[in-house]
């Protein structure tokens, strides 16, 4: 068990202002960035692939290593091993935001990755190390509330950034941030997990990270056979747990039928989610007329609804269980998605509230309703003793379910764009060999521009070709994530227990790890 699990009131203090700090490094990160894109696509000139990667870079090195770096801690020492994760976060904050090329921003964020794995799973394993049982729930509720606020300002930051010119500056913030976290941490006692045995599972880490990144590389254009490699390893990456004698991921917590229709859930449901998120800026910036700040607060009422409404639904668990708030929310959320691929071209911000905005409010009330009983349900189907294993598994199979659809809908978005233009015949006012252009640099989706030199009305109407055309694609994208939703409301509907908890109190959601 940890050396420490009680905190003097000067510690506790240290130990919430290092952790809370820490986490919002990292969401911030992931939702100001999302906002800011256009204009670092607009600066780097990156293709919608190089996109993904800027995204996938991060996500892809976290989901197959946070594992890992929790068993770090616990070895290791936690302080040091979230130390050292702060410190390498920060270093490739600063590489992100001084990144003259796009390529070179996906090294920096692959490295930044590294440190988020070293640095996220710490936070939690710190505060549950360093409190009492009595006091660790309150603690937990400080860390998850002040932890959601950064997440829903995360887009508001990234907006008047980025509006501003100022995108670099989204990863700079983390340097005021990781300066103070550190600090604090150092009057924070060292804990660490006396009974940690045997070895850590470097394989298994290896063959998960290998895994990903060529399935991730061959959906965005690598090509089949790297997808198929990809295939390969993760399946080995499975074969391997089952005998290791030290897994990461424990495969026999998947023999529960709940545990496993879970995780099959969150897997579609966050795939859809990150899918729809990562296009949506491009769409409301690049398309729809929004600037970076109004885009940065559509998502707003979805933030503060996945709050308040995750409070209710925790409750409702107790009531009448898992399977049902796990059959409603993700099916409400997949009318979220239908809804959002209805919109066409609309007139900007000044139509934000008869168009965006009740999209937004039915996305917020169904994840709300869905992400509590979605912990609740996933901590109850494993054993007490597993609990955290159980916990690490759906974080990161929720994130590497970001990976595989990021990649996966940027390559569709692009073959759906080029087929949009390839098939259509040119509107009047724009030659046939404007249309052949469009299709030939279809890769930059919603950056695309009308060639230099053209007169002003046919440049206005390939303006409007290139809009219409975007609307059309990522109306695709809405509804596939809806399926997938719909998909994983099918799965909690098979498989998850309509039983209702008993003995063991139900788990506080943490609504900034949604």
């Amino acid at each position: 068990m940890s050396s420490s699990v009680t905190a003097a009131p000067r510690a506790g203090l240290f130990v919430m202002l290092s952790t809370i700090l820490a986490s919002s490094m990292a969401f911030i990160d992931g939702t100001a960035l999302g906002v800011a894109m256009p204009a670092l696509q607009n600066d780097l000139g990156a293709t919608a692939i190089q996109l993904s990667w800027i995204v996938n870079g991060y996500t892809l090195m976290l989901s197959a290593l946070i594992l890992v770096g929790g068993a770090l801690g616990d070895r290791y020492g936690r302080n040091r091993v979230f130390g050292l994760g702060i410190i390498l976060f920060t270093v490739a904050s600063v590489l992100c935001a001084l990144a003259p090329t796009a390529d070179l921003l996906i090294i920096a964020r692959v490295v930044q990755g590294l440190g988020g794995a070293l640095m996220v799973p710490g936070s939690l394993a710190i505060i549950a190390a360093n409190f009492p049982p009595n006091a660790r729930g309150r603690a937990i509720g400080t860390w998850s509330t002040l932890s959601t606020l950064t997440t829903i300002l995360g887009p508001v930051i990234g907006g008047v950034l980025a509006s501003n010119g100022l995108w670099r500056g989204v990863f700079l913030l983390n340097i005021p941030l990781a300066v103070i976290a550190l600090v604090a941490l150092a009057r924070v006692p060292e804990t660490r997990d006396e009974n940690a045995t045997g070895t850590l599972d470097y394989p298994g880490a290896a063959l998960v990270t290998l895994g990903l990144a060529a399935l991730t590389f061959g959906l965005s254009g690598g090509g089949t056979l790297v997808t198929i490699l990809g295939v390969v390893f993760l399946v080995a990456f499975v074969g391997w747990e089952l005998r290791a004698p030290h897994p990461m991921m424990p495969v026999n917590l998947f023999r529960s039928r709940t545990f496993a229709g879970t995780n099959l859930l969150t897997f579609f449901l966050y795939g859809a989610l990150y899918g729809v998120l990562f296009f949506l800026p491009l769409n409301l910036i690049q398309i729809q007329g929004y600037d970076a700040q109004a885009a940065g607060l559509v998502n707003l009422p979805f933030g503060l609804l996945l709050a308040i409404i995750s409070r209710f639904s925790g409750a409702w668990v107790d009531r009448v269980g898992a399977k049902i708030p796990l059959v409603v929310g993700p099916a409400i959320t997949g009318i979220g998605f239908v809804l959002l691929g209805l919109q066409g071209l609309t007139g900007g911000p000044a139509a934000y509230w008869t168009t965006f905005f009740p999209t937004v409010l039915v996305l917020g009330v169904g994840m709300g309703i869905t992400i509590a009983p979605l912990t609740t349900a996933v901590m109850g189907s494993a054993p007490a003793t597993m609990s955290g294993a159980a916990s690490g598994i759906n974080n990161a199979i929720s994130r590497s379910a970001g990976v595989i659809a990021i990649a996966l809908f940027s390559t569709l978005a692009v073959s759906v764009y080029a087929s949009g233009f390839a098939a259509q015949t040119a509107p009047a006012g724009v030659a046939p060999e404007t249309m052949t252009y469009l299709t030939d640099n279809a890769d930059r989706l919603a950056d695309l521009t009308p060639p230099d030199g053209m007169a002003e009305a046919e440049s206005a109407a390939t303006m409007q070709v290139i809009r219409e055309n975007f609307v059309d694609t990522f109306q695709v994208i809405a509804l596939v994530s809806a399926a997938l939703a719909f998909l994983s409301a099918a799965a909690a509907f098979v498989l998850v227990d309509g039983k209702k908890p008993t003995g063991s109190p139900r788990p506080a959601p943490i609504t900034a790890e949604a």
